[in-house]
């Protein structure tokens, strides 16, 4: 017994005096040092918080480099968040100096070299969101240390600006928006000329992000900008044609938010806005919340990217050569649209009060404006068609889910995939649909019971929060963190996620123009879990039979 207890007591002497740490890290700016964690017999973690990747930004200017510091910097805790609303919109929260990023990397037995890094894009409408993502108990949304430790690859995470002070534009050069993309832009370059230091490849970078995130990753992979910078990618809910993705006006907006900080609308507008306390600015980049199926609140998604000729030199529907040797994963929650439509039509939540009909096509008028009462009308007969004559509650409410859920973020996710796969050279294009029901259905309202995964659902397991919060989660729940978790960073590694260090519960195949061929991502999932032509008929309405649709003459 004394000799086991003398055995132990070496083994761990000797892993303490072997403990794998980078120590002090060698950057562009400077030294910087983080924390080193144990997180198993010769499993330790360096976690860096809070490294500036450039200077505090100039107001509606693009970001520049970090001038540097002396000494040590002591990257031990995460910085402010951009200047932004909070979540109830009444204030505002954050700083202007906000550009800083987090890295965890992972060691074995020895310090690690050239591993493949993957940079997080957080989501929040392009008006809200931080590097560290919301924070319970001290357990961030968005710690890395999951992916990082059981992928075995670098986790990054990066802050960029939101709201008016990230993406207010006149549509002019005096202002010409895209503030917050360019923020992302000199992340990564930063992470593709530091990371090597932190023992990262910096010819392995995989971007990844949700919702604003995934549209940003996207965005990303198209600018010219970012040439040779990336690898791979992955949008979650979210890409550069979702209809909230580019400002279609951006100048009706400016003049807006100059109104209410009492700027001039005429040639003196930029200069007074520059002028501008921020935390006006930020106040006047509110959304409209007073909802309705006739005004839906993806309408008031205002504030986002514009085609400026520089940052985006063509909207983004013709930039995909620009990502023809990227490899790219896109897909959506099943029930993403639920989010947003339940704000649109309260009643939808309600298990004891029918959703009216007229309520839906009052939604689909607004989503097809355009085309008028026929574009309204073959929207409906598509989306009613398999009713019969009495449709039940629960078929309509679910069907006005699938309608925002089609309009907001499926099938613009499927262009995407469309595009990249047509403009593909080696790059590979992979889709999905993640099911997993939500938590709370069925349990609390406003959950209704009938409902699958709703927007922002699959971040909890993508960050292996089932892993770190035991008492929160079930067994399968873990059973799926870990699937997605193998699916990315086998990714991240090899470009297929199929092949790298973790094994998989189905071969995902490619998505490819003859197959179309999908993943459901779920906990039980198996090899029948491949799919075909993802929501097909619903696809084509939007994509082909409503654009073919004559103009409304002005009688009509």
């Amino acid at each position: 017994m004394a000799l086991l207890g003398i055995c132990i007591a070496v083994a761990v002497f000797l892993e303490a005096v072997s403990a794998s740490s980078l120590g002090v890290v060698y950057t562009e700016g400077g030294m910087v040092e983080g924390k080193n964690i144990r997180l198993g017999y010769r499993r330790h973690m360096d976690v860096f918080k809070g490294i500036p990747f450039a200077d505090i930004p100039g107001r509606f200017e693009k970001p520049k480099r970090h001038p540097g510091w002396d000494g040590v910097l002591r990257a031990r805790d995460y910085r402010e968040r951009c200047l932004q609303l909070n979540l109830i919109m009444s204030d505002i929260r954050g700083s202007e100096d906000c550009l800083y990023l987090n890295i965890w990397v992972p060691h074995a037995s020895a310090v690690s070299t050239n591993l493949p890094v993957m940079v997080w894009i957080y989501g929040g409408g392009f008006l809200v969101g931080g590097s560290m993502g919301a924070n319970f108990l001290d357990n961030y949304l968005y710690d890395g240390q999951e992916i990082a430790d059981r992928g075995n690859v670098i986790v990054v995470t990066l802050g960029y600006r939101v709201g008016s002070l990230g993406f207010l534009s006149t549509g002019e050069p005096d202002l010409p928006g895209n503030y917050g993309l360019w923020d992302q832009q000199a992340a990564i370059a930063w992470v593709h000329r530091n990371i090597r230091s932190f023992g990262g490849d910096p010819n392995n970078i995989t971007l990844f992000g949700e919702s604003a995130g995934g549209a940003s990753v996207n965005f990303q992979i198209l600018t010219p900008h970012n040439k040779g910078l990336i690898r791979r990618a992955i949008s979650q809910s979210g890409v550069a044609l979702c209809p909230w993705g580019i400002i279609q006006s951006p100048r009706r907006v400016a003049e807006e938010v100059a109104l209410k900080v009492n700027c001039p609308t005429d040639s003196r507008m930029a200069a007074c806005l520059k002028m501008t306390d921020p935390v006006l600015l930020t106040m006047a980049g509110t959304i409209n919340m007073q909802v309705s199926p006739d005004n839906p609140v993806v309408n008031s998604l205002l504030l986002s990217a514009v085609v400026d000729g520089d940052f985006l030199p063509d909207h983004p529907s013709n930039l995909f050569h620009n990502a023809a040797d990227i490899d790219y994963i896109a897909g959506v929650n099943d029930m993403d649209g639920h989010l947003f439509t339940a704000l649109d039509i309260p009643s939808l939540n309600s298990m004891l009060v029918d959703t009216p009909i007229a309520d839906l096509k009052a939604l689909l008028a607004s989503y097809t404006k355009e085309k008028g009462k026929a574009g309204m009308e073959n929207a409906f007969s598509t989306y009613s068609s398999d009713w019969g004559t009495q449709p039940n509650r629960e078929t309509i409410k679910k069907t006005a889910v699938a309608i925002g859920t089609d309009y907001i973020f499926l099938v613009p996710t499927q262009a995407a995939l469309y595009l990249h796969d047509s403009n593909a050279s080696t790059g590979r294009t992979y889709s999905y649909l993640f099911t997993e029901p939500n938590r709370m259905g069925g349990l609390v309202t406003p959950y209704p019971s009938w409902m699958g995964a709703d927007h922002a659902d699959d971040l909890q397991y993508v960050f292996g929060k089932p892993f770190q919060t035991l008492l929160g989660y079930w067994p399968r729940h873990r059973d799926l963190s870990g699937y997605i978790i193998a699916y990315w960073t086998n990714f991240a590694k090899t470009g297929n996620p199929n092949q790298g260090d973790s094994p998989v519960p189905a071969t995902w195949p490619e998505f490819k123009g003859d197959g179309h061929h999908y993943l459901e991502i779920h906990h039980d999932m198996d090899q029948s879990y491949i799919r075909q032509k993802m929501r097909m008929r619903y696809v084509h309405f939007w994509s082909s039979v409503l654009p073919s649709l004559p103009e409304p003459t002005k009688s009509e």
